[in-house]
């Protein structure tokens, strides 16, 4: 058992000091100070003179309506009365003015806008005097039909709708809307923590191959023991990043929570993380890993180039793709049959089972039952794995096909 912690240690502290291990935790890091600083780091760019656009009035009475209409829509818009458009052109061209609308009316006699700009690919300010003059077209047509103020509120507002959920115990649309940002992030942390986490074990036994150092490995360990040495060793690995990057996104969300209240961050809900949902992405996230690094290890067992590992790996990788799509249209509709039948197939359940307890209300029993599977599956594929690894680790040449998982068993047969 000595010689397990050894090469588990040894596993797990030689990543941690590899220069591609550091950069990308760097790099990471640096990811989520500026993901968990997004709003301040925003107000630093947007920090600029309010754009002003020039208005042409051709009849002399839209501009006093559309301009209280731009103030509605957009209180940062700022409006300059220009004579004509020859003069308005040469504004825009000295950077004087974003551009200019000339206000007309058209054959009904109802207001009309012809907006020029350099750019047209700020959309937002067209948008916002599209609404504007929107606005000013409705409060004619009202005073034409002689509407009162109540009447013109009454036709605008939108029809009372509320929806209500039967189920005991199932989400407000708020919380289904917040639950499902959450949801999103989470799922894309599963993805890459499984996918990227598993190649490194298939690397890790490639390269030991490779070098020839297995030869000398297997002399006085055992090839089983050194495949689950390997994937804890990993695994503490992921551990260690993980809690690096959560942790410093915990501290700066704590220190800038005063200005990631509503929008993106409250959609995303982190405004009002569940902790079970919390708790049910790290059991999903290890039963994952274990998952697919027990196959990533016997699959890097067989290999004995570092550059055939990812062809080898390559039927793993689509499965974990096919989970993430799957995961990802049920996002939509989380109580979608086939959404609920594939939570409780091994290979898909991390990601599906997650998705599905963090959107809606699933029977304790169905989590339960998709655990246990995972553990199972575990299980077998680690009896199953230990023998082909064990005979993986000693073929050299060229091996790049599954059918060689055969031979692999044959090997430990005989050895």
């Amino acid at each position: 058992m000595n010689k397990f912690w050894i090469v588990l240690f040894h596993t797990y502290l030689t990543k941690l000091r590899t220069k591609s291990f550091i950069i990308s935790t760097i790099v990471m890091l640096l990811l989520t100070i500026g993901l968990t600083n997004l709003p301040r780091l925003l107000d630093l760019f947007d920090k600029k003179d309010s754009d002003v656009i020039g208005v042409i009035d051709l009849k002399g009475s839209l501009y006093e309506p559309f301009k209280a209409q731009v103030n509605a829509v957009n209180h940062d818009l700022k409006l300059k009365v220009i004579e004509d458009e020859t003069k308005a052109k040469k504004l825009v061209a000295d950077k004087k003015l974003t551009g200019f609308i000339i206000l007309d009316q058209d054959a009904s006699n109802m207001p009309q806008g012809f907006y020029k700009a350099n750019s047209l690919s700020d959309s937002s300010i067209s948008n916002d005097l599209s609404a504007a003059l929107t606005g000013v077209k409705s409060n004619l047509a009202a005073r034409e039909l002689k509407l009162t103020p109540q009447q013109i509120a009454n036709i605008s507002s939108p029809a009372g709708f509320k929806k209500t959920a039967l189920e005991k115990d199932a989400k407000t649309e708020e919380e289904l809307n917040q639950a499902r940002g959450l949801v999103y992030i989470l799922l894309f942390v599963i993805y890459f923590s499984v996918l990227m986490y598993s190649n490194m074990i298939a690397m890790e036994v490639a390269t030991e191959k490779t070098s020839r150092v297995m030869e000398i490995l297997i002399s006085s360990v055992s090839p089983v023991q050194q495949m689950f040495a390997k994937i804890i060793g990993i695994a503490l690995l992921s551990i260690t990043q993980m809690i690096l990057f959560f942790g410093v996104g915990y501290f700066f969300i704590k220190q800038n929570l005063g200005d990631l209240n509503g929008g993106f961050f409250s959609f995303f809900g982190f405004g009002s993380t569940n902790i079970s949902t919390v708790i049910y992405a790290v059991i999903f996230v290890l039963l994952g890993y274990f998952l697919y690094a027990t196959l990533a290890a016997f699959l890097g067992s067989m290999v004995s180039r570092i550059e055939d590992v990812q062809q080898m790996t390559f039927p793993m990788t689509i499965l974990v793709v096919i989970a993430f799509m799957i995961a990802m249209s049920g996002l939509n509709n989380p109580s979608a049959s086939y959404v609920t039948v594939t939570s409780f197939i091994p290979f898909f359940s991390p990601m599906i089972m997650f998705l599905r307890v963090g959107m809606i209300s699933v029977p304790f029993w169905q989590v339960a039952v998709s655990i246990l599977i995972l553990i199972v599956s575990i299980a077998v594929l680690a009896i199953f794995g230990g023998r082909v690894y064990r005979g993986g680790v000693l073929m050299y040449g060229s091996s790049k096909s599954l059918k060689d998982i055969k031979k692999a068993i044959q090997i430990t047969k005989n050895t």
